[in-house]
C-alpha cells in the first residue's frame, strides 16, 4: 500500500485529482445497491386481470398498447 502512495504522491496535482477521482468511482460503483420497494398505490392494481390473462398474455396485451401508443 505505501508503494501505491508514493507512486501517487510523485504524480502532478492535476493527475493525482484524477486518482482520486477514479478511486472515489470505483467505491461508488462497488457499493451495495438500496433496494426499493413497489409503492403500494400499485399493489394488486392488475388483480381484476388474473383470471383473465396470464402474466406472459399481459406483456404481450401491454406492449401491443404501447406500439400503438408510440406509432399514432
Amino acid at each position: 500500500m505505501n508503494e501505491l502512495l508514493e507512486k501517487i504522491n510523485m504524480l502532478p496535482p492535476d493527475l493525482s485529482k484524477e486518482v482520486d477521482d477514479f478511486v472515489t468511482f470505483l467505491i461508488e460503483r462497488n457499493k451495495p445497491k438500496e433496494k426499493r420497494k413497489i409503492k403500494s398505490t400499485l399493489i394488486g392494481a392488475l388483480k381484476e386481470f388474473k383470471s383473465k390473462y396470464t402474466s406472459v398474455e399481459m406483456q404481450h396485451k401491454i406492449q401491443q398498447e404501447w406500439d400503438e401508443h408510440v406509432s399514432s
